[in-house]
């Protein structure tokens, strides 16, 4: 399969069987997707991935049954994140700092940054956000 997208390879545990990191990057695909979508039929494809990731760990796991799977994941809610908030401080060579306008927050200036993505080094959601809000690498 070829594509343009990038794709971090997600850190992992070495003790940590791949199937739980798909389901996981799953159900953040989904989650995220649910709490920013305002297409029914958009929805109704993350509730479909949401599933399918209760699906996959259902299948590895032995120890839960379905409600306990469920209420799991719908104990999280927006954006899927283990609710770290990155921020990155950038200066020009007159060590001015670069700052942005909140979207949210009555438009206040920040540090750029934001939810940090699930399985990737705060480093790189630091640069993500740098280059998302600020527009330099």
């Amino acid at each position: 399969m070829t594509h343009n997208m990038k794709v971090t390879p997600p850190m992992t545990t070495s003790n940590e069987p791949r199937w739980l990191d798909w389901a996981r990057r799953v159900q953040g695909i989904a989650q995220t997707g649910q709490h920013y979508t305002e297409n029914g039929f958009d929805r109704e494809r993350y509730q479909q991935l949401e599933a399918l990731a209760l699906e996959i760990i259902d299948a590895h796991t032995a120890n839960m049954n379905d409600a306990d799977l469920t209420e799991l994941f719908q104990t999280e809610s927006g954006y899927a994140t283990p609710k770290v908030d990155v921020r990155g401080v950038v200066f020009n060579a007159n060590k001015d700092v670069l700052l942005v306008r909140e979207n949210l927050d009555g438009g206040k200036w920040t540090l750029p940054g934001g939810w940090a993505d699930v399985n990737t080094p705060p480093s790189e959601n630091t640069e993500r956000e740098v280059l998302e809000e600020g527009g330099y690498r």
